[in-house]
């Protein structure tokens, strides 16, 4: 990856959403096992301009932060371990079966995926913060790497606010799982780029508030392709799936 090309910033980020974007929600979520570095390679094997990942910070025995790209708090669902994800250390992060032998990969690891398959017009990673001290640790991993696509999203705005104050280059988008009427403000005090939301929220009306206020608009989790193309039709700027298999086809303008 160059490391000699300026941050990617809000400009870029819209070159994204010039066709309908169809994102890899943890990869490949329902073709392999969700955050691993296959269901990421899937995903992008499919033809994804753009995959969801999360990140959880942990400590290793050196006290060094690392970047665990991991999506709830706890890791039995996704894992053979157990209990939460802040009790573990990194080495024993390491260690655990993730699904299908895999383990649970550095967001190093996700991103020197894509640098090694996309030397050139590489996706667009949206980066959701899960937990707590997750905003420093990525602001300080972006800036080493100014070459990478990236989103930073998050339900915690708090979390969003603290990467922003740190990084005031790297597009933003707060995370909505209810409507709320300051959602446009909370979007405007963080300098967002667009907003994530539910599924279940997505109406008429809100998509053409928000794109009236210059705020594409992502849905998460979309698996069917019926409602793929509703929303597609309503004006919304993509959407995140465990099946790009079956949504791929929407992808063009």
């Amino acid at each position: 990856m160059n490391k000699d090309k300026i941050r990617f910033d809000h400009a870029a980020f819209t070159d994204y959403l010039s066709s309908f974007l169809v994102i890899g929600h943890r990869g490949a979520a329902g073709l392999a096992p969700e955050n691993t570095l296959p269901s990421f390679r899937k995903a992008l094997d499919l033809g994804c301009r753009a995959i969801e990942l999360d990140v959880h910070a942990v400590r290793d025995v050196e006290d060094t932060t690392q970047l665990m790209v991991i999506h709830d708090d706890t890791v039995q669902r996704t894992t053979n371990g157990k209990g939460l994800v802040s009790n573990h250390t990194f080495e024993q992060l390491t260690k655990l079966d993730a699904g299908d032998g895999n383990p649970i990969p550095r967001l190093a690891e996700v991103t020197a995926l894509i640098a090694q398959h996309f030397a050139d017009a590489q996706p667009l990673i949206n980066i959701e913060l899960k937990g707590k001290g997750t905003a420093a640790p990525t602001a300080r991993f972006l800036q080493a790497s100014p070459g990478l696509a990236v989103l930073i999203s998050s339900f915690d705005h708090r979390e969003l606010a603290a990467f922003r104050a740190l990084d005031n280059t790297t597009p933003i988008a707060p995370l909505f799982e209810r409507a709320r009427a300051s959602m446009l403000d909370t979007a405007s005090a963080l300098g967002a780029s667009c907003l994530n939301v539910s599924q279940r929220m997505v109406k008429p009306i809100l998509i053409e508030q928000c794109n009236d206020a210059g705020y594409p608009v992502l849905v998460y989790t979309v698996n069917q392709k019926l409602e793929a193309q509703r929303l597609k039709a309503l004006g919304v700027g993509g959407v995140f799936t465990d099946r790009p298999d079956v949504l791929m086809a929407l992808s063009g303008d």
